[in-house]
């Protein structure tokens, strides 16, 4: 019986894109449309010591998702999914406003609404980690 001689030429590699691409691809679409449909959609202002334009406003209103985000994304690797978040987001909102109407300091009123937050945080972990409740709060 012949025997074959065993393939030598080195296994195709089947290129792969890095994970994450097609985000980056949708966004930059979304990006692109947007500055053919606005002709000033990159145009920054600078006015009275302060920036104005739409990257300035998409960056302001995604800092606050993005920060939640950060800490779902903790708590969904720890093998849990909190569904407190926004509402823990909303308290220290509350406090932030409550504590500005009634006059209080900018580092008092961050600090307040900080720890508003962080109390809140710390009793959710508290009813899942010694409680043991489950951890979809």
């Amino acid at each position: 019986m012949p025997q074959s001689l065993p393939d030598t030429t080195p296994p195709k590699r089947r290129f792969r894109w890095p994970t994450g691409m097609p985000q980056l691809a949708a966004l930059l679409l979304v990006l692109l449309v947007d500055s053919l449909v606005a002709p000033h959609f990159w145009q920054v202002v600078l006015q009275d010591g302060r920036l104005f334009g739409s990257p300035i406003d998409i960056l302001n209103r995604a800092a606050p998702v993005a920060l939640l985000a950060i800490g779902m994304t903790l708590v969904i690797a720890t093998g849990g999914i909190d569904l407190s978040v926004g509402a823990v987001m909303a308290i220290a909102g509350a406090t932030t406003a409550a504590m500005t109407v009634a006059g209080f300091s900018l580092p008092i009123v961050l600090l307040s609404a900080l720890g508003t937050g962080i109390l809140a945080g710390l009793w959710n972990g508290i009813l899942v980690a010694i409680l043991k409740i489950q951890p979809f709060v």
